[in-house]
């Protein structure tokens, strides 16, 4: 594929919806391991992905479905008071175990299986990116007020009066935001490229960053460029783009934190 298709129409919607995509999940990815949690991420794509196959074989869309796994799951996480990396270990082993049957069990389950683990971008339709848009508001206009907040508890756990009622609905909007989140990037993006956008940003910036906004402005960084250089090769080279994204992020990532091994100042 040569140059002139990168400005095709066709590519248009999708490039959009991953952009913002690839936004967005840096930026939960960075609070998510701030929180130690960022292994919910890949539990909560598992069940995005479950739901994506539930749905298609209800006849429901992609983006709903995933949307209402994930959140499903975040609901009972933080209304159960479980916590840790054994809830997220179950939520990966039901949304596998979910994704496998439901594609072994129906016509079109083992193509849509494929895709959610590949990475489905070029098929983004303007639903994947009217969610998108949505969801970069919701951050927009949520996480800010958020952010001080959930930092805070995290680094200052003692400070001031607790308040647990005002500490469970901050967590709870948070882990619906979270939900989201992985829920539109599993979608649009695929499973493993969604986590890896959490993920690796966020792990290059904690090792690197010498503060707060300095992480911020990584994970947007390596997020968006590495998108963008992904979207590229990928059609280039004529390859699945979730895999591409992937290794474009995991070569960044693993080669800044070995050329400079010594920790940022948030560890």
């Amino acid at each position: 594929m040569n140059l002139e298709a990168l400005f095709d129409p066709l590519f248009r919607v999708p490039f959009a919806a991953g952009l913002l995509v690839s936004l967005v999940l840096p930026l939960v990815g960075a609070l998510l391991r701030l929180r130690d949690e960022w292994l919910a991420a890949l539990g909560l794509a598992h069940l995005a992905g479950a739901g994506a196959l539930v749905g298609l074989a209800a006849g429901i869309p992609t983006v709903l479905g995933t949307t209402i796994a994930a959140t499903l799951g975040a609901l009972i996480k933080n209304r159960g008071g479980l916590h840790g990396n054994s809830v997220d270990a179950v939520m990966i082993l039901v949304g596998w175990s979910v994704t496998l049957l439901v594609a072994a069990n129906t016509t079109l389950g083992s193509a849509m299986g494929h895709a959610l683990v590949e990475g489905q971008l070029f098929f983004a339709a303007p639903a994947h990116l009217i969610a998108a848009f949505v969801l970069a508001l919701l951050i927009a206009a949520l996480l800010p007020r958020l952010m001080p907040a959930l930092i805070r508890a995290r680094l200052f756990p003692g400070f001031g009066v607790p308040d647990r009622r005002a500490g469970r609905h901050r967590d709870l909007v948070f882990d619906l935001l979270v939900a989201l989140s992985v829920a539109l990037g599993t979608a649009v993006v695929g499973l493993m490229a969604a986590f890896a956008l959490i993920f690796l940003p966020a792990w290059l910036a904690f090792a690197v960053a010498r503060s707060w906004r300095q992480t911020l402005l990584i994970v947007v960084a390596v997020g968006v460029i590495g998108y963008i250089a992904a979207f590229v090769a990928a059609l280039l080279l004529d390859q699945p783009f979730g895999p591409v994204l992937v290794a474009v992020l995991t070569g960044v990532a693993v080669g800044r934190v070995l050329y400079r091994p010594e920790r940022g100042s948030l560890g």
